[in-house]
């Protein structure tokens, strides 16, 4: 599997071309450095007993030493495990006994977490692992990654060296990688986004990756000019960050080719600010389970297919199901995707897995709808789209209208109980830095935009939404808010 030669290669014919910049830690690596560091660990690992199949976790902020972890387990055959060091300890405590690690890896204060016998990635690697690597297929698992769990315990997401090959290959194809490409990497390794959806696929082409060790807006922006950075991601709350944050009216921005957005709609005002700048923002969609990076917009279409999140990427077929049947165009259906970008299964879940198939379709839950040129639209979660009077509404629908509004920043709608209509929509906004609005402001802007059915009854501005590790807003946590 050439997952396993990602270094190797590289190491070879550009031995001093550096591959990786750990910011934090001020460290910079060659492919000749990463790949012997990558060795480096596959022999201690080794020598821990590690074989192909068992899991390696590894507990720590962003630092380069996962990336080097992450090849040296494609040399072992082995799974790594980035966990999430946000989590309660009794969190951590439950997915360390679910995922059975022969190795657990940290630093700090997070050796205290993995108990006896971890590793502290402060103390380094081995010698250079000389045996040769191990038989890996395509359908064999190299990443687990443990999901939010909004509902119920958390499931380990199997991504496969075939998955994370065909992923690499969807995403330099829609972001145009090259060996020139530069990648800033400055969400959590332990999620998809972080691990997937540029990094992995720049280290795919050649190109290099800058890591930081978590979001920092002024840190983040001094950083796209002097290490000439081409590819960034991250979720609205990122961008927005970014763009009201003093230094970015003065920051080289020129170096920026791509721009990707994820886990919430994106705003208007604030793709209108990043277009002001030069930089294509592009809202895109995938998830853990599949891709991530399933769809791609270009950036010539921004503007007059606003709200998409474009058409399906080579590596997958896209479909719309409503009630057993495909839908029309404009018609709201659950999104299914199939194809080599699809993870190997749940990690003890075969059950949930089945649950989650239907033939050789990953239903993702997700409700989206496509127009007569394939463009899709994300309209919201099925488990989130509520009846108000007998009409279905779709909360991603209403966020986006209020989301243009330009004094707001985020937004979050959810359906709640109602004695005359059943259910209606309760919105949470935060609005943008220095910026003030009442509720009834926003629901005069809805005047015209939205059908009366969809529009919140009622909406309540606060300071800040509540976030799950990935950025997202947490809506299990406004849920509970209610009660």
């Amino acid at each position: 599997m050439n997952t396993q030669r990602w270094l190797a290669a590289p190491a070879r014919s550009r031995p001093d071309a550096e591959a990786l910049f750990d910011v934090d830690a001020a460290r910079r690596w060659t492919w000749s450095q990463l790949h012997a560091e990558a060795l480096g660990w596959a022999g201690l690992l080794r020598a821990r007993g590690v074989v192909a199949g068992d899991r390696v976790a590894v507990l720590a902020g962003n630092r380069g030493e996962t990336f080097a972890l992450l090849f040296a387990c494609a040399h072992l055959g082995a799974m790594l495990a980035p966990l999430n060091w946000r989590l309660a300890e009794a969190e951590l405590a439950w997915q360390l006994a679910d995922l059975e690690p022969r190795v657990r890896l940290g630093e700090g204060s997070t050796l205290a977490l993995l108990g006896d016998g971890a590793i502290d990635l402060d103390a380094g690697p081995g010698p250079v692992d000389r045996e040769p690597a191990a038989s890996v297929a395509a359908a064999d698992p190299w990443l687990v990654l443990y999901t939010s769990g909004s509902s119920g315990r958390p499931k380990g997401a199997l991504l496969t060296h075939g998955q994370i090959l065909a992923n690499a290959r969807n995403t330099g194809e829609a972001c145009d990688l090259r060996r020139a490409s530069v990648a800033l990497t400055l969400t959590p390794l332990f999620h998809t986004g972080g691990m997937n959806c540029l990094s992995t696929p720049v280290f795919w082409r050649g190109g290099r990756v800058v890591l930081t060790r978590s979001f920092d807006p002024q840190q983040a922006l001094s950083l796209l000019g002097p290490e000439r950075v081409t590819h960034l991601m991250g979720v609205p709350t990122i961008f927005q960050m970014l763009a009201d944050h003093p230094d970015f009216a003065h920051t080289d921005l020129s170096g920026v080719r791509d721009a990707l957005c994820g886990g919430a709609p994106l705003p208007l005002p604030l793709l209108e600010r990043y277009l002001a700048r030069g930089v294509p923002l592009r809202q895109g969609f995938g998830l853990t389970e599949v891709g991530p990076n399933c769809f791609s917009l270009p950036a010539d279409r921004l503007l007059d297919k606003l709200g998409s999140v474009g058409r399906p990427l080579r590596q997958l077929d896209a479909r719309l199901v409503a009630k057993g049947s495909a839908c029309a165009p404009g018609e709201t259906g659950e999104l299914q995707l199939r194809g080599d970008v699809v993870c190997g299964g749940y990690w003890k879940r075969a059950d949930a897995f089945a649950a989650a198939m239907d033939g050789d379709w990953f239903r993702t839950g997700d409700l989206l709808s496509a127009d007569a040129e394939g463009f899709f639209y994300v309209r919201g979660r099925a488990k989130e789209m509520f009846i108000s009077g007998g009409e279905n509404v779709y909360p991603a629908e209403v966020e986006a209208a209020l989301g243009d509004h330009p004094g707001v920043a985020q937004v979050a709608v959810l359906g709640v109980p109602d004695a005359r209509w059943g259910e209606v929509g309760h919105a949470w906004v935060e609005t943008r830095p220095s910026v003030r609005v009442t509720p009834d402001e926003l629901a005069r802007f809805l005047d015209g935009r939205l059908a009366r059915y969809k529009r919140p009854k009622r909406i309540a501005v606060i300071g800040k939404l509540p976030r799950t590790g990935s950025g997202k807003i947490d809506k299990v946590a406004l849920r509970a808010s209610l009660a």
